[in-house]
C-alpha cells in the first residue's frame, strides 16, 4: 500500500442524538424460522428502541441466534415482517443488513492476522486501489476516540489480545454506518476488566443514538448494562421487561419455565493427598513460542483446583500435556498416591494416556472438543461408552452388556434425554452430549479428573448439573482440576484458583479472600510486566 489517495468516508462526530424512547430502530413481527423439522423460531417478535441496549436472552436452543442471523442477512425468515426505522424491508444477504445500517459482531473473529488493525477496518470498503495510510489511521483513531476505545491502528492484528480484536470487528461496523448493533456473546472470553470497559463503550454508542443488541448468558451482565431485557425459550418469545423492574431469579423463572437456584455450592472438605504434582512445566506452541513457560502446582484430593485465564494463556496446553496429549519439553508431572501404605509418586509426563493407564493411574479427562476429542458424533451411547473399555477384551468378540448397562445407568442418574443407550450422539444437545462424556470418565472412579471449560455453550440447568457432579467428585477424595473461563463461577466452585497469563502462574489464590478484579488484574498482568521489561 502506498500512502497517495485519502480514505473515502467521513466520520460523524455530532452531538448525541436524543431519540424518543418509543421510536423504534427495529421491529420484528412473528418471526418464524425452521430448519427442517425443527422450528428454531416461532412467531416471535422483538422491538428495539432507537438509543438502547437490549439484551435478548434465552437457554442453549431457544432461538437467539437464529433470530439475530435473520436481521444480519445471514438467514431468511420463512415468514414474517421485519421493520427497520420505520420500513418494511427485505435483507437476504448480510451486505443487506449493512446498507441498512446492521452490523454484527460475532463470537468468532473475522479478521486478517496480517493486516492492521486500520487494514481490516478498511477492507471491503469501495474506494481506488491505493489508500493514505496517514488518513486511514486518523480516522479510525477518530472514531475509537469519540466512543472510547483504545486502539493502535497501525498494531497488527496477530499482536493484539482478544479485547483489542473485538475492538477492531466493533469499529469496523461503526466504519462502514452502522448504528443498530448486534453483539453475540461479547464478554465470552474478556477479563472483568476489559468487561467494565466495553460495557462504558457500549453506553458511550448508546448516548450516541446507536441502538444494540447483545446477547449474553451472563445474567449480572444482563442486568448491568442492558435496559430492557427480551426472552425467549424454545423458539418463542416468553417476555420483555424493564431491566430496573426484574431480578435474576425472575430472568431464569422466564428462561426455563420454572424457578431455578442460581447458588453454586462449594461443599467443605478436608483437603487429601497430594495426587497430582506439576514442576516446571514448560511447552511450545506450533509455532515455536512458549505456551507453557515453568508452570508449578500440586493438586489435592477433596478438592477443586480451579484454571483462569484470558483466552490462549496455555489453558489448553496444561490440560493435554498433563493428559498425555501434547509435549513438553521440561519439567515433571507427577503422579502421587499409595502403595502398601506408603506414599509414591510416579513420573507420567511424556507418557501416552494407554500407558498412563497400563501403569494403574486413574485419571479422567473431559476435554472442551467434545465431539472431536472425547466422543464420536457418529456413534452411539453404548458405543462411545466402549471407547474406554474395548481394549480390555481378550476374545475376538467385544463384551456390549457392561457398557450397555452403564449408558442405561448414566442416562437414568445424569438426566440425559436421549431414548435410549442406542442413541446417536451426535444427534443429542449440547449440555446432554457433555453429561456423556463427563459421565463416562467419572464411571472411570479416577483420583484425579480433568474438565476442559465443562459448561461451555450449555444452558443453566445443565451447566448446574455438571457443577453438581464436580462437587460430587470432590466430596469422593479426587482432585478436580477445573479449567473454565466464566471468573464468576470459578470463584463460585473453586476451593483454590490458579490464574494463568501468557503461559506462565501469576499466582495461586483463595477465591474466597480475593475480589473478581484482583483476580482479573492477575490475569493480564504478566504481559503487563513484560511489556514494562522491552
Amino acid at each position: 500500500m502506498v500512502d497517495e489517495a485519502p480514505v473515502t468516508g467521513q466520520i460523524e462526530t455530532s452531538d448525541p442524538i436524543n431519540y424518543g424512547n418509543d421510536e423504534l430502530a427495529v421491529n420484528m413481527e412473528r418471526i418464524t424460522k425452521s430448519f427442517g423439522t425443527v422450528c428454531a423460531n416461532r412467531d416471535v417478535n422483538l422491538q428495539l428502541r432507537q438509543g438502547e441496549i437490549l439484551a435478548l436472552l434465552g437457554e442453549n436452543g431457544s432461538g437467539k441466534t437464529s433470530l439475530v442471523n435473520m436481521l444480519s442477512g445471514i438467514y431468511f425468515p420463512d415468514h414474517g415482517d421485519i421493520y427497520v426505522h420505520g420500513k418494511k424491508v427485505t435483507i437476504k444477504s448480510p451486505k443487506d443488513a449493512f446498507d441498512l445500517g446492521i452490523g454484527m459482531i460475532h463470537q468468532h473473529f473475522k479478521l486478517v492476522d496480517v493486516l492492521s488493525a486500520a487494514e481490516n477496518i478498511i477492507l471491503g470498503q469501495p474506494g481506488g486501489i491505493s489508500v493514505s495510510r496517514k488518513a486511514l489511521n486518523a480516522q479510525v483513531s477518530q472514531l475509537a476516540q469519540l466512543y472510547g476505545f483504545e486502539l493502535d491502528p497501525a498494531k497488527k492484528v496477530y499482536d493484539m489480545s482478544v479485547s483489542e480484536k473485538q475492538t477492531v470487528e466493533i469499529i469496523k461496523v461503526l466504519f462502514r454506518g452502522a448504528d443498530i448493533l448486534i453483539l453475540d456473546e461479547p464478554t465470552a472470553v474478556l477479563t472483568p476488566h476489559e468487561t467494565d470497559k466495553l460495557f462504558t463503550v457500549l453506553k458511550n454508542m448508546k448516548a450516541d443514538g446507536k441502538s444494540i443488541i447483545i446477547i449474553t448468558h451472563k445474567l449480572q451482565e444482563v442486568l448491568s448494562v442492558s435496559d430492557r431485557v427480551e426472552v425467549l425459550r424454545k423458539g418463542e418469545f416468553i417476555a420483555v421487561v424493564d431491566t430496573s423492574e426484574t431480578t435474576k431469579d425472575q430472568l431464569t423463572e422466564m428462561m426455563v419455565g420454572r424457578p431455578v437456584s442460581l447458588r453454586i455450592d462449594r461443599p467443605k472438605t478436608e483437603r487429601g493427598e497430594e495426587r497430582l504434582q506439576v514442576v516446571g512445566l514448560t511447552c511450545l506452541n506450533a509455532d515455536g513460542i512458549k505456551a507453557l513457560d515453568d508452570v508449578s502446582f500440586s493438586a489435592y484430593g477433596g478438592e477443586i483446583l480451579g484454571v483462569a485465564g484470558i483466552a490462549g494463556s496455555g489453558q489448553k496446553e496444561l490440560c493435554e500435556t498433563i493428559a498425555g496429549l501434547y509435549p513438553a519439553i521440561g519439567g515433571a508431572v507427577l503422579f502421587g498416591g499409595e502403595y502398601e501404605g506408603t506414599p509414591v509418586k510416579e513420573s507420567i509426563l511424556g507418557l501416552k494416556p494407554d500407558e498412563i493407564s497400563k501403569k494403574g493411574i486413574s485419571m479422567a479427562f473431559v476435554p472442551e472438543d467434545r465431539l472431536g476429542m472425547g466422543l464420536v458424533a457418529a456413534m452411539d451411547i453404548t458405543d462411545n461408552m466402549m471407547l474406554r473399555s474395548y481394549k480390555d477384551n481378550n476374545g475376538l468378540f467385544v463384551d456390549r452388556k457392561k457398557p450397555r448397562e452403564l449408558a442405561d445407568r448414566m442416562i437414568d442418574e445424569l438426566e440425559i434425554h436421549a431414548t435410549g443407550p442406542s442413541a446417536i450422539v451426535g444427534r443429542l444437545s449440547g449440555g446432554n452430549v457433555q453429561k456423556v462424556l463427563l459421565g463416562r470418565e467419572i464411571a472411570q472412579n479416577p483420583s484425579v479428573l480433568i474438565v476442559a471449560y465443562p459448561v461451555r455453550g450449555l444452558d443453566i440447568n445443565s451447566s448446574y448439573k455438571i457443577y453438581d457432579l464436580l462437587n460430587w467428585q470432590k466430596q469422593q477424595g479426587v482432585a478436580v482440576i477445573f479449567i473454565g473461563e466464566d471468573l464468576d463461577v470459578l470463584m463460585e466452585i473453586s476451593d483454590r484458583l490458579m490464574v494463568l497469563c501468557g503461559g506462565k502462574v501469576s499466582g495461586i489464590v483463595d477465591p474466597r479472600e480475593v475480589t473478581k478484579e484482583d483476580v482479573g488484574l492477575m490475569m493480564v498482568q504478566v504481559a503487563r510486566d513484560e511489556e514494562s521489561q522491552q
